[in-house]
């Protein structure tokens, strides 16, 4: 199984439009941080966790050519604006592309994309993506493109974002804990990957503090921090963090036994 992160960015995305701060102004390319997104590969299959905003530009320089599903975490909208971008997918395949998530994320895209989903035949000449959802729910393990995904569910705010367990891997974002009744289900991880925004308390995020001391909890060999801000370098920040914790970064790829 292989992980690729596509975007480790929050919402704003690094460079910050109009900041000149030294992580915006790096030359470090583990700098640049675009929309948190990520892809599964496993079984001859790739499965993309969320459509963030850049997903094209991602998926160029990633090379990755082929999507066989999507799972969503929730709908904020630098995690599903890029949606658009499954056109193609669904077009070589020829047949509807496959999505999951949660029931209220589904009728969310829905409601904001409803050109996919009106069961209009495009215009002579255009395309749109044919996208075929299907609902999870927590702890109810279900079959992605042939792989086994275990959904869970942790809070954002008042919002209900999943997290996915694929056998030894768990991605994990936009959270502010996890709770032990989810740790509980991670326990024998071989890579997790988990939000980590900053090193101040925030609301609805865990901070870096925070993914820290749950990834220590939670147990897993390796423990990979997306959703960074420009508040941390690459660098400096992985100076910082304990043995078998790392920052992701954008195109990083991660082989799971």
């Amino acid at each position: 199984m292989r992980l690729t992160f596509l975007g480790t960015g929050t919402s704003f995305g690094v460079p910050q439009i109009g900041c000149d701060c030294a992580v915006c102004r790096s030359s470090d390319p583990r700098d640049k941080r675009t929309r948190s997104g990520a892809a599964v590969q496993a079984g001859g299959a790739t499965i993309l966790i969320d459509t963030p905003p850049e997903l094209r530009l991602q998926l160029i320089a990633t090379g990755l050519t082929s999507v066989d599903a999507v799972v969503y975490t929730h709908e904020h909208a630098d995690h599903i604006n890029g949606i658009d971008d499954l056109r193609m997918f669904s077009m070589r395949r020829r047949r509807a592309l496959p999505v999951y998530g949660p029931p209220e994320t589904l009728r969310r895209l829905r409601e904001s994309f409803p050109y996919i989903f009106d069961g209009e035949r495009p215009y002579e000449g255009t395309s749109k993506p044919d996208l075929e959802p299907h609902a999870v729910e927590p702890d109810r393990p279900f079959t992605v493109a042939g792989v086994e995904a275990l959904p869970l569910a942790f809070r954002h705010g008042d919002l209900r974002v999943f997290g996915y367990r694929f056998g030894g891997l768990a991605y994990i974002t936009d959270v502010k804990a996890v709770p032990e009744a989810e740790r509980g289900r991670l326990h024998g991880l071989e890579v997790l990957a988990l939000n980590a925004l900053w090193w101040r308390s925030h609301p609805t995020h865990l901070s870096i503090g925070e993914a820290v001391e749950t990834a220590r909890a939670i147990g897993a060999r390796r423990t990979y921090l997306t959703h960074l801000t420009h508040e941390t370098g690459h660098a400096a920040l992985a100076a910082e963090l304990p043995p078998n914790v790392m920052p992701a970064y954008d195109g990083l790829t991660v082989e799971i036994p």
